[in-house]
């Protein structure tokens, strides 16, 4: 599956016209897991572990490898998933960065939840442009733009607001994000293959 267009409607035989492998699965499988670890720490879910086992993936698979996606994207000329899996490769890349190098610093955790709220505010401005040409490609990946736009509305609410119930609030939603985009992935890579197992991404709602 691509991020800009439903190529599931062709065989699975076929090779993209550019002559490589469709990156669209790799980078939502990058997103998704990075979003599930971060978002199981904003949910609660992680009391036994410290609660930034993200931070690394952050660096290596929702930035490096999601970010590699969006360069192979480029390569085949879909602008809409060059742009989205490098601008979340970048974003990953980037609270990454943050939190080795400024949140040590911030003069107060209130300071840094407002830093986190500005960012996500900043992403949800783009993910929102996003979201509305996401209409043309497919059920699958609108989903998962739709419920990454509710996750990040919802973050930057509460930390704003310095709610910690609105943040875990987000966690869940974040988490649900996550598993739209694993669900993405994998039919982009089940609708790949020869085999007769296909997983449907749905018809776009614009066309």
């Amino acid at each position: 599956m691509s991020v800009s267009e439903d190529r599931t409607v062709q065989p699975a035989t076929a090779a993209p016209a550019t002559g490589i492998a469709d990156p669209a699965p790799l980078g939502l499988a990058a997103f998704a897991a990075t979003t599930f670890l971060l978002s199981a720490a904003n949910a609660g879910w992680m009391t036994k572990a410290t609660g930034d086992a993200w931070l690394g993936y952050a660096f290596a698979y929702g930035g490096f490898a999601q970010l590699l996606a969006g360069m192979w994207e480029f390569r085949n000329r879909n602008v809409f998933g060059a742009t989205a899996f490098s601008t979340y490769g970048g974003f990953w890349i980037g609270l990454g960065l943050w939190a080795l190098l400024v949140a040590p610093k911030a003069a107060s955790p209130a300071a840094a939840d407002h830093d986190i709220a500005w960012i996500l505010l900043t992403f949800a401005i783009i993910n929102t442009y996003l979201l509305i040409l996401s209409t043309q490609v497919n059920m699958a990946v609108f989903l998962v733009f739709l419920t990454l736009e509710i996750t990040e509305i919802i973050l930057f609410i509460g930390l704003f607001a310095g709610s910690t119930g609105t943040v875990k609030f987000g966690g869940y939603v974040g988490l649900v994000t996550a598993l739209v985009a694993f669900y993405a992935s994998a039919a982009g890579i089940s609708n790949g293959l020869a085999g007769r197992l296909r997983f449907p991404v749905g018809r776009p709602l614009i066309s």
